[in-house]
């Protein structure tokens, strides 16, 4: 299941999905909070930073999956 895309901006995921920041700080992400974190897109962030882009997608993706099938079971 993919929800997350690489050109939605880092804030929105963020916000829409707040058990996503321990995989940016995993990654190395550090700035979800940042002011320009509400226009730059995933790709921009990763990429500005030296991130993986692929693997910090599948990563954020993963934990939105988990956190989802584990209240579909509840």
């Amino acid at each position: 299941m993919t929800v997350i895309t690489r050109e939605m901006p880092i804030q929105q995921i963020v916000r829409q999905y707040p058990q996503t920041v321990r995989v940016f700080f995993s990654h190395g992400l550090m700035c979800v909070g940042c002011a320009i974190a509400q226009f730059e897109s995933l790709e921009q962030g990763a990429l500005a930073h030296g991130i993986d882009v692929d693997a910090l997608l599948a990563d954020l993706n993963a934990v939105v999956a988990e956190e989802s099938e584990e209240a579909e079971e509840a």
